[in-house]
């Protein structure tokens, strides 16, 4: 599992000019799903980000977890983070998980959020989707389970 994980004072994702999640402050986080992720891959994809401490203290330093912020997530789905890029100059996506398997897995992930963290937004999968946010900091990461 991939994921792109940024931290917004507020983010939402709309659909076809209809608002379907926004939240406030916290993590957009754009997750991509791979040929052999699975729910173990999910949960330690969750627990890394639940536990990052990434969001600025009272002394300015990055010492404070989603929980400690009581922030919002809002997941959206992002199989073009598996694009490949290596031959001629149209991406290719065969290392993405089917569609059916990935959107078991998002929304086995997204199920997780849910579990801990009070406001948790999504996108609707397979939708073509448009995503806005403010950007905090700016700060974002890139996590790949195959290197956690």
């Amino acid at each position: 599992m991939r994921a792109v994980v940024q931290c917004v004072s507020e983010a939402s994702v709309s659909v076809e000019g209809a608002e379907v999640g926004r939240i406030g402050r916290g993590y957009l986080i754009l997750l991509g799903v791979g040929h052999g992720d699975g729910e173990a891959q999910a949960e330690r994809l969750w627990e890394k980000i639940r536990k990052m401490r990434v969001f600025e203290d009272e002394m300015g330093k990055t010492n404070l977890s989603l929980a400690d912020i009581e922030g919002d997530v809002l997941v959206v789905s992002q199989f073009t983070l598996f694009a490949n890029c290596k031959k001629g100059n149209r991406p290719s996506f065969t290392d993405a998980a089917a569609p059916a398997e990935a959107k078991r897995l998002y929304e086995y992930f997204v199920s997780l959020a849910r579990r801990d963290v009070p406001q948790v937004g999504t996108g609707i999968f397979g939708a073509m989707m448009d995503v806005e946010l403010v950007n905090r900091g700016p700060f974002t990461l890139c996590l790949d389970t195959d290197n956690l």
